[in-house]
């Protein structure tokens, strides 16, 4: 029997993503209004992708919905 050594995770802090700039994905926008709708919380729609994704860790947490 093999021990399985846990994968590096490939996240990196989002002020050093390339794309971070750019607008929030379609994907992104449709799950943090689902979380933001169950937190009670309004979210603008011109969010980056970094913005996006702090606030769908946020709000991941906030809902019980975070892993």
């Amino acid at each position: 029997m093999t021990e399985s050594t846990p994968e590096p995770t490939a996240e990196k802090p989002t002020d050093e993503w390339v794309t971070g700039d750019e607008p929030m994905t379609g994907p992104q926008r449709s799950y943090l209004h689902t979380l933001a709708q169950e937190a009670g919380e309004e979210v603008p729609d011109d969010l980056t992708k970094a913005e996006a994704s702090e606030r769908i860790e946020a709000l991941q947490e906030r809902t019980g919905r975070g892993a």
